[in-house]
């Protein structure tokens, strides 16, 4: 097969490994439909304050492993670090807007950050003590996970890591910007949720009985 050939296969692969929908489908289980409660994405964030930590945890794992997976594909294929990192940028997409869920999904900062553990280690192991602190002292989840996108990037920027790493970043971040652009909004008008704040999750669905 050729290299082109084998480039296309692993974005279309990344894509639908990303697009895998984890946060809708763990929630389906306890009778809930993610995208009716919350903020209404199937992220691990919506899904820890609906469901709690259990399955917000299960999902926040699966979709860090999702964004490392496609970068590891890749290089199953021997194709140039720089499309494993595309790859890796096609699982977000896949996670942001999902095939299997009418292309909606989550904000793609799990995904993100496996993606980042994958390609770079070593920026992606410095922006989560950042990011943590700030969700830590604002109580905020948006905040840190917007903070922890630029300091990607700068501290990508200070290590003189290669143009198309500093690009799929830049890429990566204005991303999780667009998809909290709601929470944003929501931060300048002090309105957003804060992190462990729960909210009421609809009761599940009672199957009809047939007269």
């Amino acid at each position: 097969m050729s290299t082109g050939l084998l480039i296309v296969l692993a974005v279309l692969l990344s894509y639908l490994l990303g697009a895998v929908p984890a946060g809708t489908w763990v929630a389906r289980l306890r009778g809930v439909d993610i995208r009716t409660v919350g903020s209404g994405n199937s992220g691990a964030t919506n899904v820890q304050r609906s469901l709690g930590w259990g399955p917000g945890l299960v999902v926040g794992c699966f979709d860090i492993l999702k964004g490392g997976l496609a970068v590891w594909l890749a290089r199953q294929f021997h194709l140039d670090e720089s499309v494993a990192a595309l790859c890796g940028l096609c699982a977000v997409l896949g996670h942001n807007f999902s095939v299997f869920s009418g292309f909606r999904g989550g904000k793609g900062v799990a995904t993100s950050f496996g993606v980042l553990l994958l390609i770079d280690p070593l920026a992606g192991a410095a922006i989560f003590p950042i990011a943590f602190c700030v969700m830590y002292l604002t109580r905020y989840v948006s905040a840190g996970s917007m903070v922890g996108a630029v300091s990607a990037l700068v501290i990508e920027a200070a290590l003189g890591r290669p143009w198309w790493e500093l690009l799929i970043s830049l890429i990566l971040a204005a991303l999780m910007f667009y998809q909290h652009r709601q929470n944003i909004v929501r931060l300048r008008l002090g309105t957003e949720s804060r992190f462990g704040q729960r909210v009421a999750a609809p009761e599940p669905k009672s199957p009809k009985v047939m007269n």
